[in-house]
């Protein structure tokens, strides 16, 4: 893998690296690290880098443009021979149109060889200085507490002044998980972190996206208050999908089928980070807003 010079260290993004390194992903001095990073998040990834460094970590890191043109087409044989042979995987990184089965890959070798890893698509200096900077433990032992509520919930019903009204049924048989950002080989994390989810056994409804729709839609698109994505929901699979922007409507279906399962709802999660208190229209982190 070529190794970048990711440049010099923000000195503000400095404790919210540490914090995800020391904390969140528990390194050792020693420990085998891959850091994967591309142009737009240079910044940040240096900042991790100087974390590692710090830890004494026995890390190695590249930058995506360095190794494969973008979008990426799939995932770059570098990285995935890289994470083959590491403890720790840590991804940082701008999303682009088309990218997800690259990002689905480097997760399939994360879950197979259960490593600890770090997905941190779509984070920016200003996560590294709100999010980043959480008191992890304080968002465990709420997440705990909040996981411990939902034991045995069957349903939930959920009503907005902006539209929203769907239920959500529950399967007794599928586990409420937490994503704190206290990271362990069993489960990966987004970082930031900061959530408790399951997988509902259906949902029904409308669900008005009025905030940021994810992924590469957060930089495209932005915020959505004044354009609002009406999604209805069927028998837990998306049927329509509706707003005045007919690009972002069409191109929000589109991302949507890519796949027999993508229009499945395959996530309900409650946020978590005491760190945040309110919205910057970047999912990565506005899903963790308690």
């Amino acid at each position: 893998m070529i190794e970048a010079n990711l440049g010099a260290v923000n000195p503000d993004l400095v404790l919210g690296a540490r914090n995800a390194v020391e904390t969140c992903l528990g390194i050792r001095p020693g420990e085998k690290v891959v850091l994967i990073a591309d142009e737009p998040s240079r910044e940040v990834a240096a900042s991790l880098a100087h974390a590692l460094a710090l830890q004494q970590a026995a890390w190695t890191g590249c930058l995506i443009e360095d190794i494969a043109p973008r979008p990426l087409s799939g995932a770059p044989d570098e990285v995935l021979e890289a994470l083959e042979a590491a403890d720790v995987g840590i991804l940082c990184m701008k999303p682009l149109p088309g990218e997800l089965p690259a990002r689905m890959a480097i997760v399939s070798i994360v879950e197979r060889r259960q490593i600890r890893y770090a997905h941190m698509v779509g984070v920016t200096p200003e996560i590294m200085q709100q999010g980043m900077r959480a008191d992890y433990t304080l968002v465990d032992r709420l997440s705990d507490r909040l996981r411990q509520r939902l034991h045995g919930a069957r349903s939930l019903r959920v009503r907005t002044d902006a539209g929203t009204l769907f239920t959500a049924a529950f399967d007794p048989s599928l586990e409420w998980v937490k994503t704190s950002g206290l990271i362990s080989p069993r489960y990966w994390s987004n970082l930031p972190a900061g959530e408790v989810f399951t997988t509902p056994a259906r949902v029904d409804g409308t669900f008005v996206c009025d905030g940021t729709a994810g992924d590469h839609f957060n930089g495209k698109y932005g915020d959505l208050r004044e354009t609002p994505l009406v999604l209805e929901i069927e028998g837990g699979r998306l049927t329509s999908a509706c707003c005045k922007r007919a690009d972002l409507e069409r191109e929000f279906w589109a991302y949507c089928h890519t796949d027999e399962n993508s229009d499945r709802v395959g996530e309900l999660a409650f946020g978590t980070n005491l760190g945040l208190s309110e919205m910057i229209g970047n999912l990565l982190q506005d899903e963790k807003l308690p």
